[in-house]
């Protein structure tokens, strides 16, 4: 498996060298420089805002008691439901001259021309800092709560009761404490950001990752794009070491228990109403007001032209390639958890954890690193047996959506595993050693001492895994075969052609599968707390 999920890097490697080198000078002087900037534009503006938002959200709902703390707990998980591509789809037309902001605004001041009142345009960096912001916001909250849910308020008492006021013993006590759960989630917003090309192509922001697509869909050099792509991956690479860093210290601050319970602050009528806005605020922004204009764009919709044409089979494709792979991933996630439990050797961990990278990958990226091996082992196929039976069946792999099963597999294949892993640490070995000793078989043990115990566990990875795919845009724009649909690029062809209404309603069917792993893990966070 470790193999496998290195594939992509050696694919890629071979189209950069394979090139002839006749691209670089143009994207060195005019491609390169502007796409890195704009990235790291995106990452620090998303950053930004998914730590102000994750930290004090968190923080407000697991230290401060007013009206609404327990229902702010789950919405604020609600954005996670909402692809990126989706939120920039559905604010585009909500703050258009003429869609609803901005004729309400002009209504309440008594303005009648649209052009006497123009909000900032969207399709900017910072309409793409605010859309990806406010979706992703969620991979910070979820960690930092925990955190301050399991550690006690002892050191901030203290610090409050030798003079220290509330702003002073937050910053100076409180986030050292929360830092490493925050420096996780923060690790994976910014690969998701660097993952984005739906929201970041509608608001016309020119990425790396878009760069990748562009090179290669439009200017129709594959070479370029592995080119950049492996550029990309530094990156990647070194997000990966920050999030692998602040995991170990994220260990060991979640180690040191507290010994009694969390204490929670008091707010008053200021206070309440404060804290009230600020957790309202991002799930309007990132839900809210997404979800709503989709719901009305969807019924305007279904009631002039009814249904879109091919829009039944397009949701059978998304259901049909989600589920294989999602009980293709969570197979080989328990297959290879189930080794690595039961193995000796010391390199058995190290090559499951090689065999996860593919979430640090950015769908683009790994597409194109795919797509080598695969055409390589497509030819094979097809030479053989052209040579057998005189026959030309085509490219198998790639045309048949097997390139496309693969690359989520290799994408999601860490949700999998760590999921079960999870589960299996809440199961003893002394219990598998009890079994071998009455002599039960490994597959006996398996079977009637693991699986019911990981059942939920499983459950959860393999929703996870389900909706992930369903949402999954880069590599499904790159892999699909010809001709074949899915919610998610039926949604980006809908919103190229400007015709949104007619993508409302796919983009509205994903966000209400979105929302099942939200409600899982909302109530994973109310079971934690009691």
């Amino acid at each position: 498996m470790a193999a496998l999920a290195l594939l992509p890097v050696g694919g890629l490697a071979w189209f950069a060298v394979g090139g002839d080198g006749a691209l670089w000078p143009s994207l060195l002087r005019n491609v390169l420089p502007r796409a890195s900037w704009t990235t790291l534009i995106l990452l620090a503006g998303v950053g930004t805002i998914a730590l102000v938002t994750g930290i004090g959200t968190a923080f407000l709902v697991a230290r401060c008691r007013f009206p609404g703390r327990h229902l702010f707990e789950w919405a604020l998980l609600l954005p996670l439901a909402m692809p990126t591509y989706v939120m920039a789809y559905a604010w585009l037309d909500v703050v258009h001259p003429v869609g609803p902001l901005q004729t309400a605004l002009r209504g309440l001041l008594g303005i009648s021309d649209p052009r006497a009142l123009r909000l900032p345009d969207l399709r900017s960096a910072g309409g793409a800092i605010f859309v990806i912001g406010f979706v992703l916001y969620p991979y910070v909250y979820l960690p930092v709560r925990a955190l301050l849910m399991m550690r006690a308020a002892a050191l901030s008492d203290a610090a409050r009761m030798l003079g220290a006021g509330p702003l002073r013993a937050f910053f100076g006590v409180t986030l050292p404490t929360i830092w490493p759960a925050a420096a996780v989630g923060l690790s994976l917003v910014l690969l998701e950001t660097l993952n984005d090309i739906g929201a970041s192509e509608f608001l016309g922001i020119r990425t790396l990752t878009v760069t990748v697509y562009t090179t290669w869909a439009v200017r129709g050099s594959i070479e370029g794009a592995a080119q950049i792509a492996l550029a990309m991956l530094a990156i990647v690479l070194l997000l990966m070491l920050a999030e692998r860093h602040a995991r170990r210290r994220l260990s060991t601050a979640a180690a040191a228990r507290g010994a009694r319970p969390p204490a929670d602050m008091t707010l008053r009528t200021r206070g309440s109403a404060f804290a009230i806005a600020a957790c309202a605020i991002p799930v309007l922004i990132g839900f809210g007001v997404p979800a709503a204009y989709l719901g009305v764009a969807a019924a305007t919709r279904l009631a002039a032209r009814g249904w879109p044409a091919g829009l039944i089979s397009t949701a059978g494709n998304s259901l049909a390639m989600a589920g294989l792979a999602a009980l293709l991933t969570i197979t080989l996630g328990l297959a290879l958890t189930v080794a690595a439990r039961g193995a000796r050797g010391h390199l058995v961990r190290p090559l499951m954890r090689i065999g996860t990278i593919g979430y640090a990958i950015p769908g683009t990226v790994l597409a194109v690193g795919l797509l080598v091996p695969l055409a390589g082992l497509d030819n094979i196929i097809a030479n053989g047996v052209r040579a057998l039976t005189g026959q030309s069946i085509g490219l198998v792999l790639i045309g048949s959506g097997a390139a496309l099963l693969l690359a989520y597999c290799l994408r999601f294949l860490a949700i999998a595993i760590g999921g079960i892993e999870a589960g299996f640490q809440r199961i003893s070995p002394s219990l598998d050693g009890a079994a071998s000793s009455l002599g039960a078989t490994p597959a006996r043990v398996s079977r009637e001492i693991h699986a019911p115990l990981l059942a939920a566990p499983i459950a959860t990875a393999a929703i996870l895994v389900f909706v992930d795919a369903m949402k999954e845009l880069p590599a499904t724009l790159l892999l699909r075969p010809l001709n074949f649909e899915t919610l998610a690029t039926s949604v980006y062809g809908e919103a190229a052609r400007g015709t949104h209404e007619d993508g409302a309603i796919a983009a509205l069917m994903i966000v209400l599968v979105g929302l099942v792993p939200v409600i899982r893990l909302s109530r994973i966070g109310r079971n934690g707390r009691d």
